[in-house]
């Protein structure tokens, strides 16, 4: 997956260096931001291939987040994969525009896959 740019949003820097170590280990360009506001300044400065978002952010929500991107005409096909501890998954995606939801606490391998499957 050489070239491919994933950003992941996670406030939690456990699981967010959890998720760049494993999407990394796959071949991936991953960039990890704590919160909303870093996510926003370097998406005006390079869009990336693929983006990982929490649900629950310091300082925003991924779903208002993922829904705004997906209605903007130069970053709506890049593909939104949703995390969240709130398994309600009918809510989510009922909710948002995302293209996948994994629930917390995840199968690895089953993130790994959402990944690049959604990537591809």
């Amino acid at each position: 997956m050489l070239n491919k740019n994933i950003y992941v949003v996670e406030d939690n820097d456990d699981i967010r260096e959890l998720v760049q170590y494993l999407l990394e280990s796959e071949g991936f360009n991953v960039t990890g931001f704590a919160n909303v506001t870093d996510f926003n300044i370097n998406m005006a400065l390079q869009l990336p291939d693929m983006m990982v978002l929490d649900v629950m952010l310091p300082d925003g929500n991924g779903m208002d987040v993922c829904n705004k991107l997906k209605i903007e005409p130069h970053t709506k096909d890049i593909p939104v994969l949703l995390m969240s501890a709130n398994t309600n998954v009918s809510y989510i995606s009922k909710e948002s525009l995302a293209d996948d939801f994994i629930a917390k606490p995840f199968d690895i391998d089953d993130l790994v896959n959402r990944v690049k499957s959604l990537i591809q």
